[in-house]
């Protein structure tokens, strides 16, 4: 009986550990949580600056392209800077968080900047997300969900002053398939968002956070 005590007894404290290692994101300073978002914040182009294709009309010829991945560390360092900035009360914050966390298994900010030509995004653009530099046609590359509904939500906003020559997009992606096993192989360490628009592609990379791989295994059956 008293083993069996410990054994609770020792549980307890590491649940109440882990709770206060989660919420140390309450105690961030505006710097630390504006770090904690740029950290994964990455930029590329989609399409040559060298393309010889003339200028369409109907097109651009390419596009400035940056992505965020909305980790669980950025989704709680945006709720941390909104409750700096409007004083929300603890509470107020962990709910930013939540409602952020239960809108997809893994969301990206993505914004498109168009170069000569129409500047226009056509609707049938491209999100993939994959391990680093898989082989078109193998497994572990998942397509985006567009989640345009995901703009209302304050932990998903992103925390840069918003220029509008970029179009800004929210894709969500599943993390384990309908099994609910992984969708990426054990041995991932960097992930890639492939970004493509007609014929050209834009890709970033991102290594593969602890926090992520801890998200796949409380959604999995492993």
């Amino acid at each position: 009986m008293r083993q069996i005590f410990l054994s609770v007894f020792m549980l307890l404290i590491l649940a109440t550990a882990a709770v206060a290692q989660d919420e140390t994101y309450l105690t961030w300073s505006a710097s630390q949580a504006e770090g904690m978002v740029k950290n994964m914040r990455e930029s590329s182009k989609i399409g040559s600056a060298f393309d010889l294709r003339g200028i369409h009309t109907s097109r651009s010829i390419n596009y400035k392209f940056r992505a965020t991945w909305l980790t669980p560390e950025v989704i709680r360092a945006t709720a941390r800077l909104q409750q700096l900035r409007n004083r929300l009360s603890d509470q107020q914050t962990r709910e930013l968080v939540a409602e952020a966390e239960s809108a997809g298994e893994t969301v990206f900010l993505v914004e498109i900047d168009p170069r000569e030509g129409s500047g226009v995004i056509p609707n049938d653009w491209r999100a993939i997300l994959q391990p680093k530099d898989l082989k078109a046609g193998a497994d572990g590359a998942v397509s985006r969900i567009n989640s345009p509904n995901f703009r209302n939500i304050k932990a998903l906003a992103g925390i840069v002053r918003r220029d509008y020559d970029w179009d800004i997009f929210w894709v969500s992606f599943p993390l384990v398939d309908k099994d609910k096993h992984s969708i990426f192989p054990v041995e991932t360490s960097q992930i890639q968002l492939i970004v493509g628009i007609y014929d050209s592609e834009g890709r970033l990379n991102w290594q593969l956070p602890e926090s992520i791989r801890s998200r796949i295994r409380s959604l999995s059956n492993k």
